[in-house]
């Protein structure tokens, strides 16, 4: 599966954005998918993750309550509405892949990435 991350840009803090993540092929509903971010100079990080189905989803800590992941298995995509942005949410943001995943699954388990979009909250 390729994936193609889109919807980033520049907000004010306390805005919203919302990510897509569009993926090729007819095996969508078979991947658990995953949202990270890498910030300047720090290590990617899991952001949220949902199983094939959308039926289970799991954030961490930092973005629980603003952030929400939903999938559309019939337009093969992903998304992650993004509220009550904050300057640290300011990072490039990814999508993954995970055949046969859950929502829970380790960054090493994410088979396919996207190609990443930057997201920039100003103060």
């Amino acid at each position: 599966v390729q994936l193609q991350a889109s919807g980033g840009g520049l907000v004010q803090a306390g805005g919203s954005l919302r990510l897509s993540c569009a993926a090729s092929g007819r095996t969508f509903s078979s991947y658990s998918m995953g949202w990270f971010r890498q910030a300047p100079g720090k290590e990617r990080e899991f952001v949220s993750g949902i199983s094939w189905s959308g039926s289970s989803t799991y954030y961490a800590d930092s973005v629980k309550g603003r952030f929400t992941i939903s999938r559309d298995n019939a337009k093969n995509v992903v998304y992650l509405q993004m509220n009550s942005l904050k300057p640290e949410d300011s990072a490039v943001y990814y999508c993954a892949a995970n055949l046969y995943g859950s929502a829970h699954s380790f960054e090493y388990e994410y088979e396919h990435w996207g190609q990443g979009t930057q997201v920039t909250v100003s103060s």
